[in-house]
């Protein structure tokens, strides 16, 4: 179902609120569609820039994280979380999170059941795209990412000893 047009939109995953454009919520994330279409936004942006740290990562880990829930999967999630777990708790770029991403997936993993948080950070992919390209946006991407990270704090140990078991 889609929302009228220029009806003010919640994203029932982050919270934003955007002016209606009649967009289909995505499938894949518990997100309006309108969210979505940011996030593409950003992501194009992010893709130009080409940059050897791999910023995009950090915004698909923040992004799935925060819009966990309704039809998303568990795979989605866990990535998600051990993305912001190895860059917010570990030190790690984009790139390493993305290269821990590709060799988990060479495996079949039973995940849990996760429960969003009733808050989901208090920044989203609007704070993000609305910085300038550059240092301002890289700087907002790993603030998203971190208020992200935080809102996630129950699962944090599961994060945590999963990484240790599965990555070192």
């Amino acid at each position: 179902m889609t929302a009228d047009r220029h009806a003010p939109v919640t994203c029932p995953g982050c919270g934003a609120v955007q002016l209606g454009q009649g967009l289909t919520p995505p499938g894949r994330y518990h997100a309006s569609g309108e969210c979505w279409a940011t996030y593409g936004e950003l992501s194009a942006a992010l893709a130009e820039r080409a940059e050897l740290s791999f910023p995009t990562q950090l915004s698909v880990d923040a992004y799935g994280a925060q819009h966990a829930g309704g039809s998303s999967r568990p795979i989605t999630t866990a990535f998600s979380l051990i993305g912001l777990y190895l860059v917010n708790e570990r030190g790690q770029s984009g790139r390493q999170a993305q290269l821990a991403h590709m060799r988990l997936a060479r495996q079949r993993w039973t995940w849990p059941a996760f429960v969003p948080p009733d808050m989901q950070g208090s920044l989203t992919v609007l704070d993000v795209l609305a910085a300038p390209s550059g240092p301002p946006q890289d700087q907002q991407l790993r603030a998203w990412s971190a208020s992200v990270w935080a809102a996630w704090q129950d699962w944090h140990g599961w994060t945590a000893d999963f990484c240790r078991r599965h990555l070192g």
